[in-house]
């Protein structure tokens, strides 16, 4: 193989989306990491630098989400050899958008070019899980999906993934709105309740399936009418200052519905492309005035997912 050096990108991801804990998330790429990647002998894996928005994470290879990842990968495919890694981080640390997925993502779509057969994206998907885990505790693919495949992506099972895209409507754009407090994935999901009343669950799960028949028909209304979490938004917002305010805010303006980025703080509202400066300046504002500072974007709730960005 004449490649010998790999750079890759991953964007950040919207997690859950609101009504779909777990399995339903949306690339961001107006942010991500970079991982590059070149191989080494004796298979193991070596983090030589972290850099960029976040640098004090663990260099030990196990502790590591990108290196754990590589880790997996290694042992599933039993390759000869092994990876020395840089990481420039793009995304804050537990901000909500996916970072410690985009690391393990943006690592193995760099590993892939490196190899002489090339894995498939649910291989790409299985490794990188195992480095999510690092972070959060378990397996789970709500932010890796988006972050690999790109859009609005919906998956079904841990062992065997299914991952299915979800068309979205062109003129529906995100707000997303990072206020600059901390809310560790491992925190937010230990808060959570293990039980679920019926009538939620009954509740949510037409949610969900109601914002899929919306996103493929194109029903703005019931889009609007489906974008409500009964489940986990109630348990998490009070690890937002003022999240209540700042969702109350962005209706007012148009949204179809605003809800916590996978374990926050950061927040995401969906609206019409006409509405997204209004909604995203209501939403700022909110937060302004209980003196907390904010970065924001508009996107389309449509984007590219991970790829190589150069070879050597």
């Amino acid at each position: 193989m004449n490649v010998t050096k790999v750079t890759a990108f991953a964007p950040a991801s919207v997690a859950n989306v609101a009504i779909g804990f777990d399995i339903l998330g949306f690339s961001v790429n107006a942010l991500g990491d970079r991982v590059t990647l070149r191989r080494a002998p004796g298979g193991k894996v070596q983090v030589r630098a972290i850099r960029g928005v976040v640098e004090d994470l663990p260099l030990e290879a196990e502790k590591n989400t990108a290196g754990r990842a590589l880790q997996a990968l290694i042992e599933s495919r039993k390759l000869p050899f092994g990876f020395e890694m840089e990481i420039d981080k793009g995304i804050p640390l537990a901000s909500g958008l996916g970072g410690s997925a985009a690391s393990a993502v943006a690592a193995v779509v760099a590993a892939n070019a490196l190899l002489e057969e090339p894995m498939t994206r649910i291989e790409m998907l299985v490794a990188a899980m195992e480095g999510e885990a690092v972070a959060s505790g378990s397996r789970h693919a709500d932010n890796i999906s988006p972050s690999l495949f790109g859009g609005l992506v919906l998956t079904v099972g841990i062992d065997q993934p299914r991952v299915k895209q979800i068309p979205v409507p062109e003129h529906i754009h995100a707000v997303i709105v990072h206020p600059h407090l901390q809310v560790s994935t491992k925190q937010a999901r230990a808060i959570l309740s293990r039980t679920v009343n019926l009538s939620d669950f009954v509740w949510q799960t037409a949610n969900l399936a109601g914002f899929i028949s919306g996103c493929y028909t194109g029903d703005l209304d019931l889009i609007k009418a489906s974008l409500e979490d009964v489940v986990i938004e109630k348990q998490r917002q009070a690890l937002i200052p003022g999240f209540p305010e700042v969702r109350a805010a962005a209706l007012a303006r148009g949204a179809l519905g605003c809800s916590i980025s996978g374990a926050g703080p950061t927040l995401f509202a969906l609206c019409l492309e006409t509405d997204a400066p209004a909604v995203r300046a209501a939403m700022v504002s909110e937060f302004a005035s209980r003196d907390i500072k904010t970065d924001h974007w508009i996107v389309p709730a449509q984007s590219g997912g991970a790829h190589v960005v150069s070879c050597e």
